[in-house]
C-alpha cells in the first residue's frame, strides 16, 4: 500500500503542476492584451500630437489665406478710390481699407502666435514618434517571449498528461476514483500529510488508533474530517541523519 500511496503522492504533485501551467497558459493572452493596449495608448497619444500640429498648419494657412484676400480687396478698393466722386465715398472706400488692414495685422499676430505653439507641438510629434518606435519593439520583444513561454507550457503539459496517464494505468481503478472524487470536492488537493497526529490540512486532531494505523502505511486511509488520503512521514533516525558507520 505504500507504494500506492507513493504514486497517488505523485499523481497529486503532477496534477498541481497542471494546474499551475493551465492556469499560466490562460493568463497568457490577458498579457499580450494588456501589452497591446499599453501600445495602442501610445499610438492614440502619437494621432493626438499629430492632430494638434495639423490643426496648428491648418489654422497658418487659414490665416495666410485671410491676408492674401484681404491684400487683394485693398488693391481694389485703391483703384475704387481714384474713381470717387465726393469726399463721403472717398471716406467710405478708406474705411475699408483701414478695416482690412485692421484683419492683415490680427492674421499676422495669430500666425505668430501659431508659430509659436508648433514648435512645442511638433517636438511633441517627434517625441511620441521615438517613443512608439521603442514601444513597438519592446511589445514585440514581450509577445514573443510570451508566446515561447506558451509553447513551453503546453510541450510540459502534454508531458505531464502522458506520465499522469500511465500513472492512472497502473493504480487500482478504485483508488483513482476515490482520489479524483476527494479532488473535486477539495479544491484540487486530495492529499494530506499527518503531521503531530493532525491532519495538515483540515487541522483535525486525529485518533491515537487510526494515527497508529495510518503510521503502519499496510493500507490507504483517508481523514475522518475531511476525507483526504493521508499519508504519514517518518522522522529520521539519528542513524539515518549522521549516516551508517563503515
Amino acid at each position: 500500500m505504500q507504494s500506492d500511496l507513493k504514486v497517488v503522492m505523485r499523481l497529486q504533485s503532477l496534477d498541481g503542476r497542471v494546474a499551475e501551467l493551465t492556469k499560466e497558459i490562460a493568463t497568457l493572452p490577458k498579457h499580450i492584451a494588456e501589452i497591446e493596449k499599453k501600445l495602442n495608448g501610445g499610438e492614440r497619444k502619437l494621432e493626438a500630437d499629430k492632430g494638434a500640429l495639423a490643426a496648428n498648419q491648418r489654422d497658418r494657412k487659414k490665416m495666410e489665406g485671410d491676408i492674401q484676400l484681404n491684400q487683394t480687396k485693398i488693391s481694389k478698393l485703391r483703384d475704387q478710390m481714384l474713381a470717387a466722386k465726393n469726399n463721403d465715398q472717398y471716406r467710405a472706400f478708406q474705411h475699408e481699407i483701414e478695416f482690412c488692414e485692421k484683419e492683415i495685422r490680427k492674421s499676422e499676430d495669430r500666425i505668430l502666435e501659431l508659430m509659436g505653439q508648433s514648435e512645442p507641438l511638433d517636438k511633441n510629434v517627434k517625441a511620441a514618434e521615438a517613443s512608439l518606435k521603442h514601444e513597438k519593439v519592446a511589445v514585440e520583444a514581450e509577445k514573443a517571449e510570451a508566446r515561447e513561454r506558451t509553447a513551453k507550457d503546453q510541450a510540459a503539459l502534454k508531458e505531464l498528461f502522458e506520465e499522469r496517464k500511465s500513472i492512472v494505468a497502473a493504480l487500482n481503478p478504485g483508488l483513482v476514483s476515490n482520489y479524483e472524487r476527494i479532488k473535486k470536492t477539495r479544491g484540487g488537493i486530495a492529499i494530506a500529510e499527518a503531521v503531530d497526529g493532525r491532519c495538515s490540512r483540515c487541522f483535525i486532531s486525529l485518533r491515537p488508533q487510526f494515527f497508529q494505523e495510518l503510521k503502519r502505511g499496510d493500507k490507504v486511509m483517508t481523514c475522518e474530517s475531511c476525507n483526504r488520503i493521508l499519508f504519514y512521514t517518518r522522522p529520521e533516525s539519528f542513524e539515518d541523519q549522521i549516516g551508517t558507520p563503515a
